[in-house]
């Protein structure tokens, strides 16, 4: 079987959780078997959402960290991802929530890791 997982992170080092209470709030951890699909959320609090480009990070048991994409919040278009991972993923927001998804179809064993979400610092 393969699994997925995701783990809850804070952005800004953690030192933005003391200051100014900005949270980004992931769903729980989730085991897929492969070929299923898989939609993680991001949910923001403590800024607005818009004002700030939202980033996807993934670690393989292991190994270090890999970049997936980054969505710009508002436009909802304006997508970028890893050139070695186009297609596998789709990043998505819902503004009205202040969330943002990360969506895997056809998950294999390759894409077991903990998956986060992060704010870009301007």
């Amino acid at each position: 079987k393969g699994w997925y997982h995701s783990s809850n992170v804070l952005t800004c080092f953690y030192i933005a959780r003391v200051c100014c209470d900005i949270r980004l709030d992931q769903s729980p951890s989730q085991v897929k078997i492969p070929g299923h699909s898989v939609k993680v959320s991001c949910i923001i609090s403590g800024y607005s959402m818009t004002s700030h480009d939202i980033h996807w990070i993934r670690q393989k048991p292991g190994k270090g960290l890999e970049w997936i994409g980054r969505i710009n919040t508002g436009s909802g278009t304006d997508v970028i991802y890893a050139d070695s991972l186009k297609g596998q993923f789709t990043l998505t927001e819902d503004i009205s929530t202040s969330t943002q998804f990360l969506e895997a179809k056809s998950l294999s064993s390759e894409d077991s890791a903990v998956y986060y979400c992060a704010r870009q610092a301007h």
